[in-house]
């Protein structure tokens, strides 16, 4: 393993039994931190790398960088020892099955913590360990609907959206990784590990800062669908059509509403007591989006970008996704890599979002295969030989 030693989680070992898209990425942050993560996967490896039909779907590319691969038949005595003398190596294991599934297997915090009383046990779900839902089936698109989230998406008259992405995935996975953040952190400090649980039905409430706001302002009264807006008071604070595409604006200050309208040419408004502040705007927003569109309408996205940007406004395009992965900004801080798969051809990888100013940041290591490094991790984390680890493959328990 040629792990970068001047990297903040260096010579931490982590087990990661995590599938999908929450605990893959809690995983991928500690391996772009410098960890060694070995995905324990089972023969022929996780069912995700099989989603996007004979090639490797991109989001499986995506979150798992910079691990290595292990299969291990967790169906057998032999396969669950071995993960039992794994864990006695490891400071962190993630999983993310249905409650209840590794503990069935005698793979459960009970068990391990005894094994190894330093671990950190990381255990993420939809709903939580307990509660009268924590049996639910959990995904995404599920947990967008029980947070509340797919409830306040879209237009009044039109049924709830889903928001675009995973953000409940992703969310659980970032929350899984600051709990194991924590208790390692606690580890330091009182030499204990502990069980860390997240729920991602939790961890998307804080989300909803914005309509709770709202809706306690307004008594009670739940703030109407707007897929244009927050229910935020701001005004202006929209989409606004150009030539060839879309922008969204918002302004969060008189400053920015003063610069909007010198910049649209409109200074006879900064004139007019209705247009006073964002309250009184909101009672006429229908008028304050016309004017502004009608504007923006006659120039490309890149000409009122530029504009705007130039007048101090919160402004962005709004782009497409093949537009995102090839943002020059994005390449330059290293956000984003091309890299050349065998399998995937030429490709765009994401790094981790978090940087450090005192570490080196980890290059992109293209995803592993399943079972890549089965001889490499049973030598060096368990000590076990060539011959050994050839017969444990003959015996189905790799």
């Amino acid at each position: 393993m040629t792990t970068p030693t001047n990297q903040p989680l260096a010579g931490l070992k982590v087990v990661d039994l995590t599938q999908i898209y929450q605990g893959p990425y809690a995983a991928f942050l500690m391996a772009s931190a410098g960890a060694d993560v070995v995905k324990v996967e089972p023969p022929g490896g996780e069912r995700m790398r099989g989603a996007g039909g004979e090639r490797t779907p991109m989001a499986f590319a995506m979150l798992n960088s910079n691990k290595r691969s292990l299969t291990l038949n967790l169906k057998t005595e032999q396969g669950q020892e071995l993960l039992r003398k794994l864990v006695m190596q490891a400071d962190v294991l993630l999983e993310n099955y249905a409650p209840g599934t590794l503990d069935k297997l005698g793979l459960g915090w009970d068990t391990l913590h005894q094994l190894n009383p330093k671990l950190v046990y990381v255990s993420g779900t939809g709903y939580g360990l307990t509660g009268e839902d924590s049996d639910l089936l959990a995904m995404d698109h599920t947990i967008q609907a029980a947070s509340g989230v797919m409830g306040c998406t879209g237009d009044p008259d039109q049924p709830p959206s889903r928001a675009g992405g995973a953000p409940c995935d992703i969310m659980g996975g970032i929350h899984m990784y600051a709990g194991a953040m924590s208790a390692l952190v606690g580890r330091g400090i009182n030499g204990k590990g502990t069980r860390v649980e997240v729920s991602m039905l939790e961890s998307m409430y804080f989300t909803m800062c914005s309509e709770f706001t709202a809706y306690y302002a307004a008594g009670g009264e739940l703030p109407a669908r707007n897929s244009a807006r927050s229910p935020s008071g701001v005004c202006p604070y929209g989409r606004y059509r150009c030539k060839d595409g879309w922008l969204a604006i918002i302004s969060v200050a008189e400053t920015h509403w003063h610069n909007i309208a010198k910049t649209i040419g409109r200074n006879d408004l900064l004139d007019n007591p209705d247009y006073a502040n964002s309250a009184r705007r909101l009672r006429r927003e229908p008028e304050v989006n016309a004017a502004i569109e009608a504007w923006t309408s006659k120039q490309t996205k890149d000409e009122a970008y530029a504009a705007l940007r130039m007048a101090r406004v919160p402004v962005a395009p709004i782009r497409t996704i093949d537009e995102v992965q090839e943002l020059p900004h994005l390449h330059e801080r290293g956000m984003l890599h091309r890299m050349t798969h065998p399998d995937l051809g030429d490709i765009i990888l994401p790094s981790s979002p978090i940087r450090f100013s005192d570490y080196d940041t980890a290059s992109v290591r293209l995803f592993p295969q399943p079972g890549e490094h089965n001889v490499e991790v049973l030598n060096e984390w368990l000590t076990l030989s060539d011959t050994d680890v050839i017969d444990l493959q003959t015996q189905g328990v790799l």
